[in-house]
This record gives structure tokens, sequence and C-alpha cells, in this order.
């Protein structure tokens, strides 16, 4: 947050989306119920460091990072927050003093502190008794969020259980302290808000949320019979394709296909950040298209959506929710997330980071890939549009660091196994080949012979010894 955008929070004052905590000692309960009021209302931010008086105080230096561990601590203990929620405090400095910014995002759940409901009125937080308030309150929530709907026929066995190692893997690896670790499957679904209640019948069972994310295919076809995405390359036979994917399973898997399928079809181009490490545009770009239209999706419209990738450009488009009809820029951004639930599960897994990454991550790293800028346009159908151009490199003098193996390998000639694997490795999340497995979908000893068949192929290569090494990106 910048100084002009803080000063104009200032000077609006306290109100439904906004609260001001001074905050001299570590958060309070006061906070965390603020937090849990925003989630169950509108959304909103929250300041530790500023008075009442609009004020700016600033929190103590040296327990900035101790404060952040502590919100994160509580919103993620089910004991304490129920449903858990993710959140990832910002910390700035203004006119020389250390304040915490807390974004927090309506929820499509219905939160509990400590075993309170507490709701935003005007610029106060109120515990919420009544039962007719409550009620209205899980029933506002559903008509906004269709990833909540309850499904009571939905059983355990039309849950991918086998699907968690996988899962807490993931999210451990993204945090070694993850609270996931020592969960039950059934604790993670419950702590993720996949099983929830019915607020017209009263009845628990699990959601849209938890079919989409964890559902078999079978159960997923049932609940939603017109979902898929529909993968294209159009760039020689532009009347149909020159190669298909359809994908119709769930959106943990869908992704993993979808980011293999870009992986095969889209050039993977030099680039250096400022410090001096590589990095690989094409797939962050893949990954934040892809991750968005997952996401993002309204999943209970027909609209097919669909992952084109052409000649001069590629494009997904998803049925949306829209808020506005515009054209979404890093400047007039306002993060907003349809399927909060599906957003949260995601970031718990590593597949996104904070709402908004996304969308800056596109304008910077098209230009670097493409030297134009992307086009995000909001409105029934969501629609990312970016411009492709082989010959276009961020910088020329580095196009002939490139080896001769990037400049020639075909990816194109890839088996579906191969891309599968490929794309895991160049995520560069997992290190060993049971991992790669997991990550994959793909048998271990399919993965073996993957790994073979890419290092021939100068796509990947080892580095470190036989125990503690790791295949990456040649």
């Amino acid at each position: 947050m910048d100084a002009e955008q803080f000063e104009n929070i200032l000077k609006r004052g306290e109100n439904i989306a906004v609260e001001f905590k001074r905050c001299k000692t570590p958060p309070e309960e006061d906070t965390f119920q603020s937090v849990c009021s925003f989630l169950n209302r509108f959304g909103g931010d929250i300041f530790l460091g500023v008075g009442n008086d609009r004020m700016p105080k600033g929190v103590p230096h040296n327990s900035v990072q101790n404060y952040i561990n502590n919100i994160i601590s509580v919103v993620s203990n089910p004991e304490v927050f129920f449903p858990t929620v993710y959140l990832a405090p910002e910390h700035f400095v203004y006119n020389g003093m250390d304040v915490i910014h807390i974004r927090v995002p309506v929820s499509a759940e219905v939160h509990k502190y400590k075993g309170a409901i507490y709701d935003r009125t005007h610029d106060a937080d109120v515990k919420v008794t009544s039962t007719n308030d409550i009620t209205a309150m899980y029933i506002r929530k559903q008509e906004i969020f269709t990833e909540r709907k309850v499904y009571h026929y939905v059983e355990d066995e039309d849950i991918r259980f086998d699907m968690f190692p996988r899962i807490k893997k993931m999210a451990v690896g993204k945090d070694s302290e993850h609270p996931w670790k020592e969960m039950s499957d059934k604790e993670i679904i419950k702590s993720a808000g996949l099983y929830s209640k019915d607020a017209e019948t009263g009845k628990f069972g699990y959601n849209l949320a938890a079919v989409m994310l964890l559902g078999t295919d079978e159960i997923i076809k049932n609940v939603c019979p017109t979902y898929r995405t529909d993968a294209l390359v159009r760039k020689i036979n532009t009347e149909r394709y020159d190669d298909r994917l359809i994908v119709e399973t769930n959106i943990i898997d869908s992704y993993q296909l979808l980011f293999g399928f870009a992986v095969k079809h889209l050039p993977d181009k030099f680039f250096l950040e400022e410090d001096g490490l590589r990095s690989s545009p094409r797939n962050i770009i893949a990954r934040e298209m892809l991750v968005n239209t997952l996401m993002h999706r309204e999943y209970k419209s027909s609209y097919r959506a669909k992952f084109i990738i052409e000649k001069d450009r590629m494009l997904t488009e998803n049925a949306n929710r829209a808020s506005s009809a515009d054209m979404i820029t890093p400047d007039n951004l306002e993060p907003d997330s349809k399927n909060p639930i599906i957003a949260a599960f995601f970031r718990n897994i590593g597949y996104a980071d904070e709402l908004g990454s996304g969308t800056r991550n596109l304008y910077r790293y098209v230009r670097a890939y493409s030297g134009k800028g992307p086009q995000m346009i909001e409105g029934d159908v969501f629609r990312t549009i970016v411009p492709l151009d082989d010959n276009y490199s961020f910088d020329a003098k580095t196009r002939d660091s490139i080896t001769e193996a990037e400049r020639t390998v075909d990816l194109s000639s890839l088996t579906d196994i191969e891309s599968k694997v490929y794309a895991v490795i160049c995520e560069g999340a997992v290190t060993k080949r049971k991992e790669i497995s997991l990550a994959s979908g793909v048998p271990e000893i399919s993965v073996r012979r993957a790994i073979t068949t890419l290092t021939e192929k100068g796509l990947i290569e080892r580095i470190g010894n036989d125990k503690s090494g790791r295949w990456i990106k040649k």
C-alpha cells in the first residue's frame, strides 16, 4: 500500500469496511473480532498502529513479525477461528512508523471466533446471537456464493480421499508449519469450509467447492453436467485445431493437465530477474491465467471454459459473476474472490498467492514475454488475452545464452505423461520421483521413464547427489 492510498483511507476514517487498531501490544480479541465480522459481511481492511483519531501511532518495530505470525496462527487454528481463513498481513512504513495492514476478503462461510459470530454494522463489530439474524446471514452467503451450495446426496465415496497425501505435501511444502500437517483428512475438509451447513434445512453436507476440488469425475458430472475446459492450439489449422485437450476432472488435477498443455505448446524464453536469477515468464503467465480461470469461475453456468493458444495470442474464457463491466489493470484492481473457499484452498496448496498478485504478475511478465501488455476483461464471461510473439526477446543480448537444446527441442513431441512430469519439474516445488508422481498423478514407474526421456532431450538435468539432489528444468 502506498502513502497516497493510506492517506485517503485515513481521511475517510473508520467505516463498514475499515477498522483502525492502536495495537501497542500483540493483537488482542478485538482485532480478531473485526476479522470475523469483516469475513461475515463485505470484507475490509484493518490497520494495526492507527488510533481511533485517525492518527498513525505505529506498532513496535521489533515486534512487527511477531504480530504478523500471531495473526496467521490464530486465524489458522480451527479451535479458535472456525472455519479457518488464509490471511497475508502486509507491513509498510508511513512517516517513519510501522503499520500492519490486514486485507480481509468477504467469505462464503459464516465464521466464528471463540465460538461466537460477529457481524459488521457501520464502524462497529457486533456479536450476533439472534437465531433469525444468524439464519439470514447463512442465506445471504449462500445466495452470493454458489460454491457454498450443499449437496446432501454427495457422500464420502464421492470424494477423492486418495488425493490427501498429495494435498498435505503441497501445503507443507509451501509452509513447513502448516496446520494441515497434523490434521486428519476430515479435519482438513471441515477447516477448509468444504463441509458446511445448509441454511434452508439446517443439515450439514459437502458443498459445491468440495465437489469441484475433490470430487470424483462421476459426481462432478452429476452436479455440474456442463463443466469442462476446452484447451485448443490453433496455429496452423485455424478452422479446427492442431491439438486439443478436454479437461473434465477435479480442478486440482485440471490445473496440472492444463499447465502441461501450455508447457507443451509455448516457447520458454530466457529472462533474468533484477537479482540476476533466471525465471520463466511462460510458466508464470500460464500459471496465473489457468489458476484465475479455475479459481474464479462460476461453476453453475452452462458456459464452457476455454484455453486457446493461437499464433499471435492465447486466451482464457470462463463464466463469471461480474461485479462490473470493465478492463482490469493494476491501477483499478479491486481484488474480489468469486469463490473464496476454492481460492483459499488454492493458496493453501501453493497454486495461488494473495488476491491481486495474479494481475500484477501478468502485467509484468507478459511484457517481458511478448513486448505488449495483456487484457483482462470483466463481464458475464471473463476473458484474459495475452499477446504472443515467438520472435520477441526482452533482451536480445541474452538470447545467445539460451542453450541449443532449448532452441531445437519440439515440446509438442512429448507424450501426455512426459508433459505432466515436465510441467511439475518446471514448477520446482517437488524434488523426488515419489513427490513428482503425487503432484502429477503419474505412476512412479512412468515418472522414472519420463525423466529418462526428458534428460536425453536436454529439457531437465540433475543437480546434487543421488540422495538429496533434485531435477530442474535445464
